[in-house]
């Protein structure tokens, strides 16, 4: 056949993605705000714990997540004082005086297992007020 080539293959099979754009160019900056009133909150999921973060053992089965979820709508450029502000509404143990947050992201690598990462301490965020 004229013009056709057999696509590369990965090893395992899986042929490559074409090449050329693999999506939209990584930033440099900051990214420009959301524009909150023409554009969808997302739902974020929010577990929390006192005395530290969740196991990345309790996140590994679909379904079977720890049970002390907040589910929070807000959007991709909400700072972590707005995050903490929404969860102290909900969540009776972070709002006493001597509280301290703290924020990590639980989600699945590339090969599907989790991850926890912590991405503020709580004396940064006690101390922000």
């Amino acid at each position: 056949m004229a013009g056709y080539a057999e696509p590369a293959k990965r090893q395992g099979g899986r042929p490559l993605p074409p090449p050329g754009n693999r999506g939209p160019p990584l930033s440099k900056g900051p990214l420009p705000p959301v524009d909150r009133e023409k554009t969808c909150p997302l739902l974020l999921r929010v577990f929390t714990k006192i005395g530290g973060h969740h196991s990345k053992e309790e996140f590994q089965i679909r379904g079977k997540e720890p049970k002390d979820e907040v589910q929070i709508y807000t959007w991709m450029d909400a700072t972590l004082r707005e995050l903490t502000d929404l969860v102290k509404e909900v969540a009776p143990a972070a709002r006493r005086r001597d509280a301290l947050l703290s924020f990590a992201f639980a989600y699945p690598d590339r090969n599907g297992r989790f991850v926890v990462r912590e991405v503020s301490s709580p004396l940064s965020l006690f101390l922000s007020r």
